[in-house]
């Protein structure tokens, strides 16, 4: 897991990757590329880079299969954001070494605590962040697809 440019060729087919699941999902079907195309246009940097946040690529055999970004809410606050961790990955750690790595990321940016908003639907989510020290916490933003707000103190 290292650090890298949001818009890199393998950051940019994990992001497409994790917009296919999470709409998917949400539509209960397949997405089109179209749709992934226009998802993407709706899916600026948004700070994802520093000094105000960073982003996050995992490689399993040097394959790109993890990707996770954070920005600065406040000076003190981070959000967790895009995290992905592709289906042939998943049961290996690398959800749980992602988070380590973006939770360092926000540390170093200044980061005492870490928020995240989530979906009901993305149950194995929500697992993961139970698992490594989030808890729930009351809606800080109002996302259109914000159902569940988390937090951990990263200090």
């Amino acid at each position: 897991m290292a650090p890298e440019p949001f818009t890199t060729a393998d950051a940019t087919g994990l992001r497409r990757a994790y917009y296919a699941e999470v709409a998917g999902r949400y539509w209960k079907r397949s997405v089109t590329e179209a749709e992934i195309d226009q998802g993407m246009l709706d899916d600026p940097a948004d700070g994802l880079e520093p000094p105000t946040g960073q982003f996050v690529v995992g490689r399993y055999d040097g394959r790109p299969l993890a990707c996770g970004g954070i920005r600065l809410l406040d000076p003190a606050t981070a959000e967790l954001t895009r995290v992905y961790v592709d289906k042939s990955a998943r049961g290996t750690g690398g959800g749980a070494a992602l988070l380590a790595v973006l939770e360092e990321e926000a540390r170093v940016l200044g980061a005492e605590r870490m928020r995240l908003d989530t979906r009901t639907d993305l149950v194995e989510a929500r697992a993961l962040y139970a698992r490594h020290g989030y808890r729930e916490i009351p809606a800080y933003n109002s996302g259109p697809y914000a159902q569940h707000w988390f937090e951990k103190r990263l200090v």
